[in-house]
């Protein structure tokens, strides 16, 4: 039997990792969180603190800023309960590094799909505002959104968050 397969969407302090963390704690299994983000500032730095001390000692972290089909697959096992916070940063980091986004957007899911055990993945949703006025803006813009689209096909369940609440956009099979 596959484990859940959980994407959860929302703006910028829309509640989206909170809302997870909480399902993910919901799940018995050994706890990991794969980190995408790179603490380049110290803003960054804080905010990474700040979600770390979130965590409970039950947790594993584990960064994964660049190869993180790689670190799906690495942890991939019938008890694994297994927390991805952000996409849209994990994006981010392949975008400045000229990666082939349409390639490991393609990875991404098919690690989703062999993964054993349960699967949470938290984005960013930026297709809500106006177009952006650069082109490195809008291009990140298209890729989040195709990303998210291909993402929201892999997952069992898709959950957008807006000002803490959960609004369920794709329920699970059981409920369909």
């Amino acid at each position: 039997m596959t484990g859940t397969r959980l994407f959860v969407l929302g703006g910028a302090r829309s509640g989206k990792s909170r809302y997870a963390q909480a399902r993910a704690e919901t799940l018995a299994g050994r706890h990991h969180f794969v980190a995408t983000a790179e603490a380049f500032d110290d803003e960054m730095r804080d905010r990474i603190a700040r979600h770390r001390a979130d965590r409970d000692a039950r947790w594993r972290t584990v960064e994964a800023p660049r190869d993180l089909p790689a670190a799906l697959d690495g942890l991939s096992a019938p008890d694994a309960v297994v927390l991805v916070d952000c996409l849209t940063l994990w994006l981010s980091n392949l975008l400045l590094t000229d990666a082939d986004l349409q390639r490991a957007e393609g990875e991404l899911c098919s690690a989703i799909n062999r993964f054993a055990g349960h699967v949470i993945l938290v984005s960013n949703e930026v297709g809500l505002g106006i177009v952006p006025a650069n082109a490195l803006a809008r291009r990140f813009g298209d890729a989040a959104g195709r990303l998210n689209q291909a993402v929201a096909a892999a997952a069992a369940e898709v959950v957008l968050l807006t000002a803490g609440l959960p609004l369920t956009l794709k329920p699970p099979a059981i409920l369909r």
